[in-house]
């Protein structure tokens, strides 16, 4: 497993390939893997300065294509949903009119917490302007989609959401001088 590993990261090293580099790894961090994709951009823009308005656009786009993949995962979570219940009615009807028996209605299940659902119905898509937030970004879109709340302006607002974070925390980085890099660096070697 750690062969593939560094065969992948060698495959996808930034200065070789660069902005479709970027591209993979917003994506996947908005996505599959618990990855954070801000040192990816912040090398690349270190790497290549004049880069840093294709860099933070790339970023914004992967990370937005994902967080729109958490949308469609969402909702066809919900559609799965509602068609399990239809069919184990229809099921329960089925064996009722065989069996000739009343039947007895279980009593409902607990739903989810009501207060995250109405909050995100009251405010709708704006509230994927946090989609960036570590956490609770990718359930926040996922949600998005359960609730079925209008597609193109919940992608709107991901992408929002998600350009003015790579913005800010790449221009932080970069803002910090070399020598706290360095100086970083050298910890690093010495503790392994």
């Amino acid at each position: 497993m750690e062969a593939f590993f560094d065969w992948l990261f060698e495959t996808i090293a930034l200065p070789k390939v660069g902005l479709p580099a970027i591209f993979v790894v917003s994506l996947i961090s908005a996505t599959l893997l618990p990855l954070g994709s801000e040192p990816a951009v912040f090398g690349y823009v270190k790497l290549n300065p004049e880069m840093f308005w294709p860099a933070i656009v790339v970023a914004t786009a992967g990370n937005t294509v994902g967080g729109a993949i958490d949308w469609w995962l969402g909702y066809a979570a919900k559609l799965a949903l509602v068609r399990y219940h239809k069919r184990r009615r229809a099921r329960e009807h089925d064996l009722e009119h065989l069996e000739h028996r009343e039947h007895t209605r279980k009593p409902p299940k607990p739903k989810l917490d009501a207060r995250y659902f109405r909050w995100m119905r009251r405010l709708g898509p704006p509230t994927l302007l946090f989609s960036w937030l570590p956490g609770i970004g990718d359930p926040l879109c996922t949600l998005a989609g359960w609730l079925r709340l209008s597609f193109w302006p919940s992608l709107a607002w991901m992408a929002v959401g998600k350009f003015i974070r790579y913005l800010f925390m790449t221009a932080s980085l970069l803002w910090i001088p070399d020598s706290f890099w360095h100086n970083i660096a050298q910890m690093w070697k010495a503790w392994f």
